[in-house]
């Protein structure tokens, strides 16, 4: 629960978005290992699965979150949250 708490202060305090990705893949590496002690408290291998799932959408958001990451720091020059209004609808 420490780690997801010091995910979530990251989230909600920092504005660089390098941190900001990091903070978000502290907290699903938290839920990682929740699922992998509740998996071998309880003999369940369920939670191994849930694991493997986590584990391909930490991959797929980090590949997809530094490409748009690279993408905007070339057209930007800023690593700055605040600066990327291009997403807004």
């Amino acid at each position: 629960m420490a780690l997801f708490a010091i995910g979530v202060i990251g989230v909600l305090t920092r504005r660089n978005t390098l941190v900001f990705f990091l903070s978000i893949e502290l907290m699903l590496n938290s839920a990682n290992l929740l699922f992998v002690t509740f998996a071998n408290q309880w003999d369940n291998n369920i939670g191994l699965v849930w694991v493997f799932f986590v584990l391909v959408v930490a991959a797929a958001e980090a590949a997809v979150g530094l490409a748009i990451l690279i993408h905007l720091f070339r057209l930007k020059q800023s690593v700055d949250i605040d600066q990327y209004n291009v997403l807004k609808g």
